[in-house]
């Protein structure tokens, strides 16, 4: 490794939970190719594995929407404790993809000093009122990348985005804003949101490049569910200074090279 390869910016990768286990074999020889030419960060969702866990987590119960229509999964403590335990096994499946394709990795929790929550909303619909509970979920306030010590080629760390909010408890964050907060405070020139969808589509066409006004106009009048927190990620990433975002489902050189995906620039 030279030392112009040591000073390179990392490339950050929110993997879905929703897709993570559909990754073939390809795909992780492509990102270990990458990795081998710049450090990385991956961040990793847990929604399908958290289901998988058990049916309660797919009951309409388990999402909680505030008083200004956001929705949210509701945490409580067991809760955290199950998504440790999807994550832990996710991540030793990661980690081991990685290795045998020669990339050294770690797993770091976001909670363990790497990112930091907000207070949280305490006023959500239940049973069609307004109720105050206690939901250990929070906005994400700061990410310090001190843990992140090992960046550099060939060497890979995987997120799993909980945070630790100012009473010190661990919360549930979002993964896309999560992976958004990690690229800008590293320096990330590129964001990369592999979802289970090939591009973001507008009125049913696939879209190539949009920009960030445009995305957040969308965002605002057309978006629904997951791909809407995904360009508000994206909007927040090029506003901590990160290049471009790509969203898509490909191999990420094919994404970073634009063949397909779409890729969301501040102009």
């Amino acid at each position: 490794m030279t030392e112009t390869q040591a000073q390179l910016p990392p490339t950050v990768v929110k993997l879905g939970g929703s897709c993570l286990a559909d990754l073939e074999g390809g795909w992780w020889d492509d990102l270990a190719a990458h990795g081998r030419e710049r450090p990385l960060i991956l961040v990793h969702g847990w929604s399908k594995p958290l289901k998988q866990l058990s049916p309660r987590y797919s009951e309409p119960s388990a999402i909680l929407r505030d008083r200004y229509g956001n929705q949210s999964r509701w945490t409580t403590p067991e809760v955290i404790a199950d998504i440790k335990t999807v994550s832990a096994d996710l991540g030793r499946e990661v980690l081991q993809r990685l290795t045998r394709r020669g990339i050294t990795a770690e797993r770091l929790l976001g909670s363990d000093g790497l990112v930091s929550a907000g207070a949280g909303e305490r006023w959500w619909w239940k049973d069609k009122q307004l109720v105050e509970l206690e939901n250990l979920v929070g906005p994400i306030t700061g990410v310090d990348p001190a843990p992140l010590t090992g960046l550099r080629p060939g060497h890979a760390y995987l997120v799993t985005p909980l945070a630790r909010n100012d009473a010190g408890q661990e919360v549930n964050t979002d993964a896309d804003r999560a992976a958004a907060a990690i690229a800008g405070a590293t320096g990330a020139t590129d964001l990369i949101l592999v979802t289970d969808v090939a591009h973001l589509l507008i009125d049913g066409e696939p879209v190539r490049e949009i920009t960030a006004q445009g995305a957040a106009e969308f965002r605002d009048k057309g978006a629904t569910g997951g791909m809407r927190k995904k360009l508000r990620a994206a909007g927040e990433a090029l506003d901590r200074g990160v290049e471009r975002v790509v969203i898509g489902s490909a191999p990420v050189t094919d994404l970073l090279a634009a063949r397909t995906g779409t890729v969301i620039t501040r102009t």
